[in-house]
């Protein structure tokens, strides 16, 4: 009794963590109306996911615009950052939340299933996911990425007719659990070295991971430690991007996951475990930027080329779209190198890159649902040729969508790519702008590979392709997303130029 007494919690600022709450409350109300209410109206599950990130969405539109006058604040006891980092991070996560959801609802009803237990996997995934944009201290920043993982994972084998997504499921759980590992052992070798689990502290007591290093003199036992801790935690981080060579879990499970999980996990996973990278590198280890950085470098060059390569190879669209995924890893890496040099506009060019991925993995992954058929299954190149002849506007949005993201010009695409080449150019990382040119020269004929099948070969069959009106409304949004930014960039570019961390 003394001892509860005793102890004084942090002050809780609740209107800076609403839309956590907004997600929490969401995700507890599907799951007990929905074991309470029998049938739900056809779409309900999706329209309440929907509504409950929207509702996520517009809280934090409205602290972006707060923090016009302030870079941020930590809240929680420096546990949590609330920065335009953070923000913009946030919501283009609620932003797939609300695809995913839309695409989830046409994919359920077309298996002839519902039920409220994915979509509240939606919703802790995200909750997770934002956690990870916002911590500030090691411990939060694991608790984000297991409950984003731990959601992941039952969503690649939800779908228990098909037994690629169990085999999905069980590779994603037992490979992301050692990379968990690495990351958690790395914690605790960090916490060796500095004493803290903290990014930064503005105060001098207790000091944060970054006022530690700064303040330390190397000695060769602890800079043993420290260097091995770091290498640890960006292994973990590396397998949730999926960065060669921790990349390998990317294909089976891509293609094993439904769908819309598959557009999920490629979108909102790389921009939690991106942003995390970010933030651990950049404000908790700025000072060790010479051990680190080379590593980035390395990761970047590997991630690029082998993702575009081994694309070219695939015969599986969803599995051309996993390594595909990898070589957009590979160009954000370039912009986590450019950012570590503490100038340029590697940061910015990076949550650029994330957002514009973002929307494209989300109409290609629909455009693949609205192929796959029945069973999710009809997803081999051969099943996507002639499709021209037999649906000309899916087949044109496809190549839309395709072409942005080789960097075409007048496309999102081009605008993402050419951010990061340029902030590699102004930092002087010529090699690596040079390697990512090379790279999306080999990349390109991955999705002429596949537009040609499209438009220059003939159909194998003559039915009639039938497009959901859900999978539609995310096709044309994400189409028109992609050619409105890509012909007014500054619409978006103008928001992450704006992007700081709360300490800098």
């Amino acid at each position: 009794m003394l001892l509860a007494n005793g102890l004084v919690g942090p002050s809780i600022p609740w209107t800076d963590i609403v839309p956590l709450l907004i997600l929490l409350g969401g995700a507890c109300f599907l799951l007990l109306v929905g074991s309470l209410v029998t049938t739900w109206p056809r779409h309900g599950y999706a329209w309440f996911t929907g509504a409950t990130a929207a509702a996520a969405l517009v809280a934090n539109c409205v602290e972006w615009n707060n923090l016009q006058k302030e870079v941020g604040r930590s809240i929680i006891a420096d546990a949590i950052f609330v920065d335009r980092f953070s923000v913009l991070g946030s919501i283009t996560v609620l932003g797939a939340v609300i695809f995913t959801s839309i695409l989830m609802s046409a994919y359920m009803q077309r298996s002839d299933e519902d039920g409220p237990e994915l979509y509240a996997l939606f919703l802790t995934a995200a909750f997770g996911a934002i956690v990870m944009l916002s911590a500030n201290d090691l411990i939060v920043l694991f608790l984000g990425l297991e409950i984003l993982s731990l959601s992941l994972y039952l969503l690649a084998a939800s779908n228990r007719r098909r037994e690629q997504s169990q085999e999905a499921g069980i590779k994603y759980f037992v490979l992301g659990g050692f990379a968990s590992a690495f990351f958690l052992y790395g914690i605790a070798l960090v916490y060796g070295s500095t004493g803290s689990t903290q990014l930064y502290v503005n105060t001098s007591t207790p000091q944060g991971i970054a006022q530690a290093l700064g303040s330390q003199v190397a000695v060769s036992g602890n800079e043993s430690l420290l260097l091995i801790g770091i290498g640890l935690l960006m292994i973990g981080l590396a397998f949730k991007v999926s960065a060669a060579p921790f990349h390998v879990w990317a294909p089976d499970v891509y293609e094993g996951a439904p769908t819309p999980v598959t557009a999920f996990m490629a979108s909102v996973g790389k921009v939690a475990a991106f942003a995390a990278l970010l933030r651990v590198l950049l404000v908790g280890l700025p000072q060790r930027v010479d051990d680190w950085r080379p590593v980035v470098f390395a990761l970047a060059i590997a991630t690029v080329f082998i993702g575009s390569i081994m694309a070219v190879v695939q015969t599986n669209v969803k599995r051309m779209l996993a390594y595909s995924s990898v070589s957009h890893a590979g160009f954000i890496l370039v912009g986590v190198e450019a950012a570590a040099h503490m100038r340029g506009d590697g940061l910015a060019s990076s949550m650029n890159y994330l957002a514009i991925y973002t929307v494209l993995v989300m109409g290609s992954f629909a455009i693949v649902l609205a192929m796959s058929g029945q069973q999710d299954a009809d997803t081999a190149l051969t099943d996507f040729r002639g499709l021209a002849k037999r649906r000309p506007a899916l087949a044109l949005a496809f190549s839309i969508l395709l072409f942005a993201q080789a960097g075409v010009p007048f496309t999102s695409g081009f605008v993402a790519k050419f951010g990061i080449m340029k902030s590699a150019v102004d930092v002087g990382s010529y090699a690596l702008a040079v390697a990512t040119m090379v790279a999306a020269v080999i990349g390109a004929f991955l999705y002429l590979r596949i537009v040609v099948s499209m438009w220059l070969e003939e159909p194998d069959t003559s039915e009639p392709l039938n497009v959901a009106k859900p999978v539609a409304i995310v096709i044309v949004l994400s189409v028109a997303f992609t050619l409105i930014v890509g012909m007014f960039p500054d619409l978006l570019l103008d928001a992450t130029r704006l992007v700081r961390f709360a300490p800098r």
